[in-house]
């Protein structure tokens, strides 16, 4: 009996087997491409096409259809070509809505959820095309018209000072309240930084520069000492300077005086 032998591994050149390597290599990457290439032409076929888009959230400025109506056009790509980014930019892109999430349900429908402005004031422009302010300071363009009917103040003032300028008016509006000639209807930052304020009742009152708790400060000691004027002359006012250092100068219809900012002591020493 014979036993068998074990025919020993051929010991390949190193070329053959370099030659080999990038054969199997080629082949994979023939195969990926070709995978990728199928891949493509099946998610460019009409069944995978955008057919719904679900409006979520705040639609009181808008309808669903017309927020529809008025992003679709930019809508570009079907379900999986879709880029969201520019989805989104498209809903932000319609009037009222400040910010657009937008996400895909599978197999053909796009979820959009939205956050419209609230509109805080209207915003003056040197061009006199006002825009709108909303709740958080931002300036932002829409239909005047939609808010006529909603009294709100006017703001004139450096272009990034929105913010601020709101601020404060929802903090000074009610300290001038006090004085019973109206809200503010107008609240104007000037470039140097001087505040002034325009009330419903026709009064304007130039509040100065400083930190907001500086002029509030000031239109506060203004309202508290203002009756002792009023009071005496009986007339509505019409102009107030609050800029004097050592007090304030008013101007009632009529008459002109000026209030020192602190009363004279009693029995001053001599």
């Amino acid at each position: 009996m014979v036993a068998a032998t074990a025919t020993p591994a051929l010991d390949l050149p190193i070329d053959v087997r370099l030659v080999q390597a990038a054969t199997r290599w080629l082949t994979g990457v023939a195969v990926l491409a070709i995978g990728a290439v199928g891949l493509g032409w099946v998610a460019r076929q009409p069944y995978f096409a955008l057919h719904q888009i679900r409006i979520e959230g705040d639609v009181a400025r808008n309808s669903a259809s017309t927020i529809r109506a008025n992003a679709a056009p930019r809508l570009a790509g079907n379900f999986f070509s879709l880029d969201l980014q520019r989805a989104r930019g498209a809903f932000e892109s319609v009037p009222w809505v400040r910010r657009a999430v937008v996400r895909k349900v599978w197999p053909d429908r796009l979820v959009v959820s939205l956050e419209e402005h609230r509109a805080a004031a209207l915003w003056a422009t040197d061009d006199g095309n006002d825009k709108l302010v909303n709740s958080f300071g931002e300036v932002f363009e829409a239909n005047i018209g939609d808010v006529e009917d909603e009294s709100l103040p006017r703001l004139a003032g450096p272009d990034a000072a929105s913010p601020r300028m709101l601020s404060l008016y929802r903090r000074l509006n009610p300290v001038l309240a006090r004085l019973r000639a109206g809200d503010i209807e107008q609240l104007h930052l000037s470039g140097r930084g001087s505040w002034r304020a325009e009330l419903e009742g026709g009064a304007a009152i130039e509040l100065g520069r400083g930190t907001d708790n500086e002029v509030l400060e000031r239109a506060e000691r203004f309202v508290r000492t203002l009756p002792q004027v009023t009071g005496q002359y009986q007339r509505p006012l019409e102009y107030a300077d609050l800029r004097h250092v050592d007090g304030y100068a008013v101007r009632l219809k009529g008459v002109t005086t000026q209030m020192p900012a602190k009363p004279a002591p009693k029995n001053p020493k001599r």
